[in-house]
């Protein structure tokens, strides 16, 4: 009608005033009939906006109205999914400041390693949700209509339509594109946009599960070590037969999810490539699976993480001892250079350390002792230290490195000013039912 087409006030007024009230009943008995969709809710809208009839739909195609909404609602859902992103790292950050100069064990090859911190482990954890809010902000900002294209992207029956006036095309075009609150649209397309725009969703939502995944599966294994435990209430029941166990249900679930969600993410990948030509239908029926699925799935994993995240358990004795279990093996390349200051022969001090650590690794595991390695040590005249000299040099915080500014540094300069800034919308805590 701006465009001067033999459109009325009238027609726009009562298309307006059904625009909400949608004649479900109708259009599916419609749809039954002729096996269309958008032609049964063509018809059923035709039924009560009358007078519009005639123009509803006029030179479209099933995707101007499909595509577009399909964009539109992948839009608004993954700013949800990037709010709620941020209120996990903002939970996430604040557990890395709490404990970011607790040691704990590091693990390679989930072997005991160079100590790190709770707070510097949890810092990682928060980093891959980071790089997941980057992808996601990317790709909501840049998400493209298709626009106004016509069957085969070629916008021919809208050039008939302006008989043959270009410029009144493209206007229609970005007027469109505008009123739905977008600033772009795809420069060429067949009758759909591409299917590429799908699988870098599904690619994104995958990125997000891969990252819970990881984070749940150290959960896991921590909550099997009793050192850091998920949210666990007072009457809750951890297994049906073991009446003391604490299952970690919660990250247990995350990690299910998300499976799901990085298992279906190369159905719109193999989608776009068997497309055929201008378009085939084909991607329809599973599109309308994964797309919601995926996006469900995604905001549950969010959401459980938080429940997990607003009370985790530190058991802070636990951790000290597996730390002190470990810190003699950890220790001997600082009391290997104290040794050398007071005149030892590097060479020699570092054969001696491996037989005692040998000796001290087999009281261990095959008599069940405790590590004897430092007493061994102290009781080598080679090395000349006391037991006292050696305790001096057993405080884990003078092994963890750069683990606690590491995170300070990490929180403040990147993930505050993002944390920090006001959501779009509400994106309060979700209740578990189970």
């Amino acid at each position: 009608m701006e465009l001067g087409l033999p459109i009325t006030e009238a027609q726009i007024v009562e298309m307006r005033t059904f625009c909400e009230d949608i004649n479900y009943r109708v259009a599916e008995a419609r749809e039954k009939k002729v096996r269309h969709d958008v032609m049964a809710h063509v018809y059923a809208y035709g039924l009560q906006a009358k007078s519009a009839a005639p123009i509803i739909h006029l030179g479209a195609t099933s995707a101007y109205v499909g595509d577009n909404t399909d964009i539109i609602v992948m839009r608004d859902a993954l700013y949800l999914i990037r709010d709620k992103l941020v209120r996990l790292m903002g939970l996430l950050a604040k557990f890395a400041l709490r404990y970011k100069d607790l040691p704990t064990l590091g693990f390679t090859h989930f072997q005991p390693a160079q100590l790190v911190t709770v707070g510097k482990r949890a810092s990682l954890w928060l980093q891959d949700f980071y790089y997941d809010y980057l992808d996601v902000s990317a790709l909501v900002e840049s998400l493209p209509l298709l626009g106004v294209k016509g069957t085969t992207g070629t916008q021919a029956s809208f050039l008939e339509l302006f008989e043959g006036d270009e410029k009144k095309v493209k206007k229609l075009e970005s007027l469109v594109v505008r009123k739905l609150g977008f600033k772009n649209v795809v420069a060429v397309s067949g009758q759909t946009y591409t299917r590429k725009i799908d699988s870098k969703v599904l690619a994104v939502l995958s990125g997000i599960a891969q990252s819970a995944t990881k984070m749940t599966n150290d959960m896991r294994m921590l909550q099997s070590m009793k050192e850091i435990e998920e949210p666990f209430e007072k009457d809750q029941i951890g297994s049906s037969a073991m009446a003391y166990k604490r299952n970690p249900m919660r990250s247990e679930r995350v990690a299910s999810l998300s499976r799901y969600i990085i298992g279906i993410e190369s159905v719109p990948a193999i989608t776009e490539s068997t497309q055929w030509f201008e378009r085939t239908l084909d991607d329809s029926a599973c599109r309308r699976i994964v797309l919601p699925e995926a996006f469900m799935a995604a905001d549950a994993v969010i959401d459980i993480l938080r429940n997990i995240c607003s009370g985790l358990v530190v058991n802070k004795k636990v951790i000290h001892a597996h730390v002190m279990a470990e810190l003699p093996f950890m220790a001997t390349e600082n009391i290997l250079m104290e040794a050398v200051k007071k005149g030892g022969n590097r060479q020699d001090l570092h054969e001696r350390i491996r037989v005692h650590s040998m000796e001290a690794a087999k009281q261990v595991k095959e008599k069940g002792k405790e590590n004897d390695l430092l007493k061994r040590i102290a009781a080598d005249p080679a090395f000349g230290l006391t037991e006292n000299d050696i305790g001096a040099l057993l405080d884990p915080k003078l092994y963890t490195g750069r683990s606690a500014n590491q995170t300070e540094e990490f929180i403040e300069t990147t993930i505050l000013p993002i944390t920090r800034k006001k959501a779009r919308g509400s994106v309060g805590m979700a209740e578990l039912k189970v």
